[in-house]
């Protein structure tokens, strides 16, 4: 069977349409390379199904119907081995409000909830919005020099107040894909401490890296399903943030209806394009993603492989997942690193939200001739 042909080598103007990524910059002549959508047309299987449901021309309250289900259910079978059911999915316009809900669901006023840093700055504000504490447990290397959750770190740090647990999996922005028995680890920890796990596994599909194989942590045990929280959607993976589609698997009914309660007349209804978006994607997108994989991986290398050879000043570990580059250029000495690259022209994202500064994250999810402009940038920059 041959792989039609997609086209990652261009991307329409952005600007003028009210995309946080682009307008960020209006008027500024600086390229963006920061916050975690795609300059990449999305799927045609998608925009035909977006066509389609635009032509029924009316687009009134939509329920969470059979088509979506399916090709959820479908998906979590084909992909990740998941024997899910209907019944233990919950429909969200996001996975930010869904984080922050979580912590108002699962812990107290007064109790704290743990996470590993540096992490995507949702996991680090939620618990505060809540008025939770939070606890950040610093990423640790393993002998491999990979990033890894320190465990003994977090039994030293865990307290008894301690409830739940927000995981990155794979990490964002460290791009880890962890190993079964990392999981197994964080699943024991969880366990031995009565901890809810709450799941982010947004970017579970961005895996480019044919040595890595992504577990979903509800699939480890039954023991471990029956405490997680795991929070998915295609937004990431087809460039859909805009659709605001996402979802919660719950097995457990007991926190399955603490999270129902919770979200009860503050969560709205997920819009009739969204639905159309997931189902879609999920049934019909499998070659676009795999030629998108093979794409990022491309971009990925040439990323490493400037920054090893052209930009002695920074370090940059290897990743296995995401399109999230995570850069430490404390080496450099710069006061404001952020500021510094603007600067020079080129937009990235702070390291100081995730919990490290002297860090920055640049999004090479874009056709490759932007990312070499952005790359000549930064050595400009350096030099």
């Amino acid at each position: 069977m041959t792989t039609p042909a997609y086209n990652f080598d261009t991307c329409p103007d952005r600007t003028g349409f009210g995309s946080l990524k682009w307008d960020k910059y209006k008027g500024r002549d600086i390229l963006p390379l920061w916050v975690a959508d795609m300059d990449f047309v999305s799927a045609p299987e998608i925009l035909q199904a977006l066509q389609s449901r635009l032509d029924h021309g009316v687009f009134g309250y939509t329920i969470p119907h059979e088509a979506p289900i399916e090709a959820v259910l479908h998906y979590l079978e084909r992909e990740h081995n998941y024997a899910a059911r209907a019944t233990w999915l919950n429909f969200l316009p996001g996975l930010v409000p869904a984080i922050n809900l979580c912590c108002h669901a699962f812990t107290k006023p007064g109790e704290s909830v743990m996470t590993a840093t540096p992490v995507y700055p949702p996991f680090l504000s939620a618990p505060d919005y809540a008025q939770r504490e939070l606890i950040k447990v610093p990423l640790c290397l393993n002998p491999d020099d990979q990033w890894t959750l320190d465990l003994d770190a977090m039994e030293a740090a865990i307290q008894p107040n301690t409830r739940a647990f927000i995981l990155c999996s794979p990490h964002n922005p460290v791009g880890r894909v962890f190993t079964r028995e990392e999981l197994i680890a964080v699943a024991d920890f969880c366990e031995r401490h009565d901890l809810i796990l709450i799941s982010d596994e947004i970017h579970c599909d961005l895996v480019f890296d044919a040595t890595a194989k992504h577990t979903l942590t509800a699939t480890l045990s039954e023991s471990i399903a029956q405490r997680t929280i795991t929070l998915m959607a295609p937004s990431k993976t087809y460039n859909l943030p805009g659709l605001a589609c996402a979802y919660s698997i719950i097995e457990n009914p007991q926190l399955r209806a603490r999270f129902q309660k919770t979200i009860r007349g503050i969560i709205t209804e997920v819009n009739c394009f969204g639905y159309a978006g997931i189902t879609a994607a999920y049934s019909d997108g499998e070659a676009w993603h795999q030629a998108l994989l093979a794409y990022l991986r491309n971009n990925y290398q040439l990323l490493y492989d400037f920054v090893q050879a052209e930009l002695p000043g920074i370090t940059f570990r290897p990743m296995e997942a995401t399109y999230l580059a995570w850069l430490d250029v404390s080496r450099l000495g710069l006061k404001d690193p952020l500021a510094h690259f603007e600067q020079h022209g080129v937009g990235l994202s702070d390291g100081t939200p995730f919990g490290a500064p002297q860090h920055l994250r640049l999004n090479f999810g874009c056709p490759r001739s932007r990312l070499e402009t952005g790359l000549k940038m930064i050595k400009t920059a350096l030099s």
